[in-house]
């Protein structure tokens, strides 16, 4: 059997990033990953290969573990003022301004294209290792990912100055450039 756990310092980093892109960085992100770790060694046997890349078993206890966490709860979604981010850019650089910038223009997208995007690029994962999650077809995810980009361009490019952020939205690579295994 594959131990996912061999080398759990990347998994985490992953697992981590998929919750705080859900739930925002902070106690609750470390507790799903902590809860979503605990969940997998209780299980490691139940790990098959055959059927995705350890950091997609994984991602789909911690969207179980999130679900939990959920339950009984409103969705949440963060907002932020424009004067918190004026500030944050002064006190903390462009950077970190852009950070919040983003998250506040996901926050806005309807709850699938928040977990297609944070299954992307919070977790990491290929549209293949989604399209198993979501137990939908490759080609499914990789349209559906496509639209809720293009939805996130639209909110940064919406009425007002743009904020700069839209530059962390890239393209997605030309189809032909893109490793042949992902889908």
């Amino acid at each position: 059997m594959n131990d996912p756990f061999r080398n759990p310092a990347p998994l985490v980093q992953r697992v981590y990033a998929y919750a705080a892109y859900r739930l925002g960085d902070g106690a609750d992100a470390e507790d799903v990953t902590g809860e979503t770790f605990e969940r997998a060694l209780r299980y490691r046997d139940s790990y098959d290969a055959r059927k995705g890349s350890p950091a997609a078993w994984l991602i789909g206890i911690a969207q179980r573990c999130i679900a939990d966490a959920q339950r009984g709860r409103a969705d949440v979604v963060t907002t932020y003022d424009d004067t918190l981010l004026d500030q944050v850019a002064a006190e903390h650089g462009e950077s970190t301004a852009l950070r919040l910038d983003l998250a506040a223009a996901v926050a806005t997208l309807g709850r699938r294209d928040r977990e297609l995007i944070a299954l992307r690029y919070g977790a990491d994962l290929k549209a293949k290792d989604i399209a198993v999650l979501l137990e939908e077809k490759t080609n499914t995810v990789e349209v559906a990912l496509h639209r809720a980009l293009d939805r996130l361009r639209g909110v940064l490019d919406g009425p007002g100055p743009p904020s700069g952020a839209e530059a962390a939205v890239t393209d997605p690579p030309p189809r032909a450039a893109r490793d042949t295994t992902s889908g």
